[in-house]
């Protein structure tokens, strides 16, 4: 049985027996003055603390259990066997003295790295990478980065200290690191949402470093962004009348924020603008599988806290840091070839930005890929064709 299901059953467990506990007690001081009675019920208060104490010591057992165990699945060939000269590993790496980890998949060791930078910035995409591109693993080394303050690399710094020029110093570190291991000049970098303009940032600090930037749900200036995204769900709410909707925008002010509650304020409208593409009938599916990401086997159930711990605590602290950032002014120049795969109805990361951006971007090459049934994630919702186009991205640099 899988170790998250036996953990969630003893949880339950747990919360009977403290139940049980708090009952008990309270029978206590009820029943205070009949001796018997009382008697009767310490002994009983004492036999759940008994079971509750055994119930947590294995609990934390299995949460430590399950993050020594915790894997990428092998690569097999059709008969079920590891396939010879693959590579599948889940591994954890030191980058400027900040322990990290990285999975590391593809059928053949010498295909070309393409290192995958999530969004967030702390998101964790490990999983749905794998299960959603996997066809990419028979043509490059498929590399995902839980970035500091995310997924299984949450405690590699205190989330208070984190700035963005520590993201940009690590991603090179290992840029060097993957050229390094797999003796390659060169790497591809993809990025999504966040971490599209991450892939700017590393392109533009080190180009000898990378044959091309691949960049989806493309970032460009960020406090635009935000704004431009509370007036659509505005816009949105106003169209459907939905009154507390209008009451809770209205009442958190426009962007951007700052304090405790970035995080909540900002998901007034994002979670409203993902809905809305979800009920898009021109996006071919709904995005992400969370439920399927969470239980996947590279992450340990203390890993599964911190895949939401990291969208919450860490976006909350780094997310205002790039309100300054605007791609158009501060990243206008860029030694790489640059490709930008949009969704047609992406409302998340507006298209006008990036097409001002490519306007303005002096780069050897640069171009649009539309995604005609995408919004946020083509590399979800039409992952098909997202591999297809990253092969042509392959092919034109050779």
């Amino acid at each position: 049985m899988n170790m998250s299901i036996i953990f969630i059953i003893l949880l339950i467990a747990a919360t009977a027996a403290l139940l049980t506990s708090i009952i008990l007690s309270v029978s206590l001081l009820i029943k205070k003055r009949k001796e018997k009675a009382i008697a009767k019920t310490i002994s009983r208060l004492k036999g759940s603390g008994v079971v509750l104490f055994g119930l947590m010591v294995i609990m934390v057992g299995i949460s430590l259990f399950s993050q020594f165990t915790s894997k990428t699945p092998p690569i097999l060939n059709e008969q079920g066997d590891v396939l010879e000269g693959s590579i599948a590993e889940l591994t954890k790496i030191e980058l400027n003295e900040r322990k990290e980890w990285i999975s590391i998949r593809g059928e053949n060791k010498q295909n070309p790295v393409l290192l995958f930078l999530a969004g967030g910035p702390g998101g964790t995409q490990m999983a749905a990478v794998r299960h959603d591109l996997a066809e990419l693993e028979k043509h490059f080394v498929v590399v995902n980065w839980d970035q500091p303050g995310s997924g299984k690399s949450y405690y590699a710094a205190a989330k208070n200290s984190l700035d963005v020029q520590d993201y940009i110093d690590d991603g090179l570190a290992l840029t060097e690191y993957l050229c390094e291991r797999f003796k390659q000049e060169k790497i591809y970098v993809a990025g999504e949402s966040w971490g599209s303009a991450l892939g700017v940032f590393l392109a533009s600090e080190t180009p000898d470093r990378y044959h091309a930037v691949i960049g989806t749900g493309q970032m460009v200036d960020f406090l635009k962004t935000e704004l431009l995204d509370y007036d659509k769900a505005m816009e949105i709410a106003n169209e459907k009348k939905d009154f507390d909707k209008i009451k809770k925008l209205t009442e958190n002010g426009k962007p951007p924020y700052y304090g405790s509650d970035v995080t909540w304020n900002s998901a007034e409208y994002l979670n409203y603008l993902s809905a809305e593409m979800s009920n898009n009938p021109e996006i071919q599916n709904n995005g992400y599988n969370t439920f399927r990401d969470i239980f996947s086997p590279e992450y340990g159930i203390i890993d599964k806290v911190n895949y939401f711990r990291g969208i919450l605590m860490t976006f909350n602290h780094v997310y205002p840091q790039l309100y300054d950032i605007d791609l158009r002014i501060d990243y206008n120049k860029l030694e790489v070839p640059i490709y930008f795969f949009l969704g047609r109805h992406d409302i998340n990361a507006p298209l006008s930005l990036v097409e001002d951006y490519v306007n303005i971007l002096d780069a050897p090459h640069k171009e649009i890929v539309w995604f005609e049934n995408s919004g946020h994630n083509p590399w979800i919702n039409e992952s098909d064709r997202f591999v297809e186009e990253l092969l042509i991205v392959k092919d034109r640099d050779n």
